[in-house]
């Protein structure tokens, strides 16, 4: 006998599935205290997530604690987001990075483009200026039927 392969091509994902994974998601983000931050880049996105973080870091968000409630439907919505009042340089955010831990943790859990449309974390304007705020005013997470 030979072992096959199945290939799930058209695989699909219940709800309760969905939700776990999701949940899974999001608690990563409350591994630390405070429960996590957004880190905003210039630049394009390494290309895997244990890459090391490239570009110039504009500015940091903090997720509240919890930072997400429970999935439905599997999707996650964040709590609120503290802005960040002080900028730390000035240029155009590429792409953003999520950490457990407010400090010191160098693992990031996972990252996406920024820009004003299309992208995975969109921003009215995403030219941030040093000294200046940088707010997101809603978040989700979604883990799709398939």
């Amino acid at each position: 006998a030979h072992p096959e392969t199945i290939v799930a091509n058209l695989f699909k994902l219940g709800t309760t599935m969905r939700n776990a994974a999701c949940d899974g998601i999001v608690d990563a983000i409350d591994a630390g205290t405070p429960p996590g931050r957004l880190e905003h880049r210039t630049g394009s996105q390494p290309t895997n997530v244990g890459d090391a973080s490239s570009g110039t870091l504009l500015g940091t968000n903090l997720f509240s604690n919890p930072a997400f409630g429970s999935a439905s439907t599997g999707v996650a919505t964040a709590s609120a987001i503290t802005s960040d009042t002080n900028a730390d340089a000035s240029g155009t955010a590429g792409y953003f990075r999520i950490y457990t831990g407010a400090g010191g943790d160098t693992a990031a859990l996972c990252q996406g483009n920024t820009s004003t449309s299309g992208a995975d974390l969109n921003f009215d304007n995403n030219v941030i200026v040093a000294g200046g705020v940088i707010a997101i005013s809603s978040m989700t997470v979604t883990v799709p039927i398939s």
